[in-house]
Order: structure tokens, then sequence, then C-alpha cells
């Protein structure tokens, strides 16, 4: 079988040939297909310790429906007191940054009508963000659900570490924790 354009079986099934002005146009892929599993961890502001157990299970909740309104399907939101994370399907019809500002700001309004207590709340200016293979979800899963029992061990700057250097990201740590 030839692999040469105009010949061939296997080029002719995948390719259309159609004149317009003596130009030739392709068949493009009719569909996007997209199966992106991504773990989110940022913190609030200097790691503050702000989200206590009066709006944790309302924030958690919160998160999970502006991921689903920006068609990013939650599969589980957990955290501690200083940080959250987020492990939800990227959606095709939108930018990781555009996610991550979207659940920053509203959250961070939503919150600061919580209480007096938390009218000074704002989120750190960056975020981690990790591919996870689909076959380890329900391992990450687990991670997030087990936030509280993990962080009486560790804190939120060692567990952040470990996720940089286990999914190989380089980093200077003058910079990380800004």
């Amino acid at each position: 079988m030839c692999n040469q354009p105009g010949k061939g079986a296997i080029y002719k099934r995948w390719v259309k040939h159609i004149d317009y002005l003596g130009k030739k146009k392709y068949k493009t892929m009719g569909q996007s297909l997209v199966n992106n599993y991504i773990h989110l961890v940022f913190s609030t502001k200097h790691r503050e310790p702000i989200i206590d157990h009066n709006i944790e299970a309302e924030l958690h909740q919160y998160l999970g429906g502006i991921c689903n309104k920006l068609e990013c399907q939650v599969i589980k939101v957990g955290g501690y007191t200083d940080h959250i994370h987020i492990l939800c399907k990227l959606s095709k019809k939108i930018a990781l940054m555009k996610l991550v500002e979207e659940l920053k700001s509203h959250s961070s309004k939503w919150i600061k009508t919580q209480g007096i207590q938390y009218a000074h709340f704002y989120w750190q200016d960056g975020y981690g963000a990790f591919s996870v293979n689909p076959a380890e979800i329900d391992e990450v899963i687990a991670y997030i659900a087990n936030q509280h029992e993990h962080h009486s061990k560790k804190t939120f700057q060692m567990e952040y570490r470990t996720f940089l250097i286990k999914y190989n990201v380089e980093f200077d740590e003058k910079y990380v924790w800004g």
C-alpha cells in the first residue's frame, strides 16, 4: 500500500478531497474528545488557617458547583484549614488558568459574605495543577478525603513540595510561597 498523497486505501478513507477554486480542502476530525483529570491545589494567602469547620463543607460544595457550572465535572473537593484540593475533569471548553481564576475569585467573594471573621479572606496567587492517570483516580479521591488525618502529620508546605517532586516540576523555593 502506498503512503503518498492521493494514493492508497488508507489515505482515501481518511481524506476527502473537495475542489474549491482549484484548492484541495481536507475533511477534519468531527469531534473534540477530551479526558483530562486534573488535581488542583491552592492555599489561602500566606497559608492562613482560616478555613474552619463553620465554612469548610459549604466551601467545598461551592467550589464543586463552580467546576460543574464550567463543565469541569467535579469528582472530589477537600482540603484543610489553609488549602484546597480539587479533582475534576477539565472541560475542553475552558483553559486551566481560567478555571482556577473563576474558582478563586467567586469563592473568595462568597467566603467574605459568610461572616466578619472572613472579611479579609484571600487565596494565594499561584496554584498547582497535576494531571492524573485515570487508573489512579480512586487513590487521589482517597488522598483528598483524608486531608485532616494527613495534615496531623505533615504541613501544607511539605505536602506541596512532595507533589512538585513527584510530578517532576522544576521550582525555586523562594518563589513557591510568595
